[in-house]
């Protein structure tokens, strides 16, 4: 049983893969953080792809595919067996997401952002280091029947990358059996691990709310359709939806996030039309369908009683990312077998963030698991902040775990 340690905390890891990858420890920290340099957005990870490729070229991977899905790599490793105990092949796949955010970054390390408005703020520098260990160790050990699949995806943070993937062929040339990945958390403590056998994340929907009146001057407003009036009737109705039509023990977010009226610089017009624009989180398709309706119905009603007419826009952009049972209970055993029952959450409260890999979940049975990188007291700089970074200290746990459910997927007959 090794130990990882660092300042604020210290925990045991199980297995041969932990240790075995826990010796390359500086060069996958040194491979993340120039990762972290060199920020890429969505399908423009030209970098990313290559310094990916080529890393699995040197662990010396069976096959490296670029170019699906725009930039996605996949590396495929075939174990000392191709097929299961019964000659039946098998094969697992794992996904790391590759793109960072428009964002600038505020930390002052060495490994900062060498781009302006481009930062890794969301760890997928480290995603995609852990899988590169993971391959590097289970091309240099193969102690498995099968075949794994490693998956580094694009332009995850709003560009659907994994449906990018999978209409560009990605599950026809590599049929998987079941799919992985992993998201670090700083609201957990670092070798701590989480999932659900069901939702983890919400689905994120966009709605756009075009209201149209009649504009005219702000000293005569009673010539007036205001639609500001509309706009602001109409964001305080649509709070009533969730609680009023959506069941308690069901969950849903409606948030507003933006308004545009008028000119700031005409204080006495009143203008002809307003645009709202917010996003709906659910997790089942039920809600998600009422949440719509009702926002439909809601608005144009409301507008039509001030005089004024409302068009709801609502774009499905991400569905919730929901484990399969079966495959949530295996990937939560195989994280016991390395850190403990004790360091394993198996009841993880859902997010209400989005994550793309809800396509793949949707294509495939499997799960999605959050890797704690926090300190010991379970905090951390959290995601999509301009001071976050990655916690190095995970990355041999993060490999493991990858590893390990290739590893306890396909296992070797017991002769062998």
């Amino acid at each position: 049983m090794a130990k990882l340690h660092s300042p604020s905390s210290s925990y045991a890891v199980r297995g041969r893969a932990f240790a075995q990858i826990a010796e390359f420890l500086p060069e996958l920290t040194a491979f993340r953080r120039d990762l972290h340099v060199h920020p890429e957005l969505g399908f423009e990870e030209r970098y990313t792809a290559q310094r990916v490729a080529q890393a699995l070229q040197l662990c010396g991977v069976d096959e490296v595919h670029t170019g699906i899905g725009k930039t996605g790599v996949v590396g495929v490793i075939r174990g000392q067996q191709t097929g299961n105990a019964h000659g039946v092949p098998a094969m697992v796949g794992l996904r790391a997401d590759m793109d960072a955010l428009p964002m600038t970054e505020h930390n002052d390390f060495a490994w900062k952002s060498g781009s302006s408005g481009r930062m890794h703020a969301c760890g997928h520098d480290g995603h995609t280091a852990m899988l590169v260990g993971a391959a590097r160790y289970l091309a240099q050990t193969r102690r498995f029947a099968g075949t794994a699949v490693l998956i580094f995806q694009p332009g995850e943070e709003g560009y659907a990358g994994a449906r990018a993937m999978i209409e560009d062929g990605l599950f026809d040339r590599f049929p998987v059996q079941s799919v992985y990945a992993m998201h670090n958390w700083p609201h957990m403590r670092a070798g701590t691990i989480g999932l659900n056998p069901g939702p983890m994340m919400a689905a994120a929907d966009r709605i756009t709310i075009e209201i149209t009146g009649l504009g005219g001057h702000g000293a005569h407003a009673y010539q007036t359709v205001d639609p500001v009036l509309v706009a602001a009737h109409i964001i305080t109705a649509v709070q009533s939806i969730v609680s009023r039509n959506v069941k308690a023990i069901d969950s849903a977010v409606i948030s507003i996030c933006a308004v545009h009226a008028g000119d700031a610089s005409a204080m006495s017009v009143v203008p002809g039309s307003a645009t709202l624009v917010g996003t709906v989180r659910s997790f089942r398709p039920h809600v998600q369908e009422l949440v719509e309706r009702r926002l439909t119905e809601l608005c144009a009603a409301v507008a039509q009683g001030f005089g004024a007419t409302a068009t709801v826009s609502y774009e499905r952009l991400y569905p919730a990312t929901v484990n399969t049972s079966v495959e949530a209970h295996f990937a939560a055993d195989v994280a016991q077998s390395l850190v403990g029952a004790e360091h394993v959450v198996r009841d993880l409260e859902p997010s209400m963030g989005a994550e793309d890999f809800s396509f793949m979940l949707q294509a495939k049975p499997g799960a999605y698991l959050r890797l704690g990188q926090g300190g010991a007291d379970g905090t951390g700089c959290s995601l999509h902040n301009s001071r976050y970074d990655f916690n190095d200290e995970v990355l041999p746990l993060g490999a493991a775990l990858h590893a390990s459910l290739v590893e306890q997927a396909m296992p070797l007959p017991a002769t062998v």
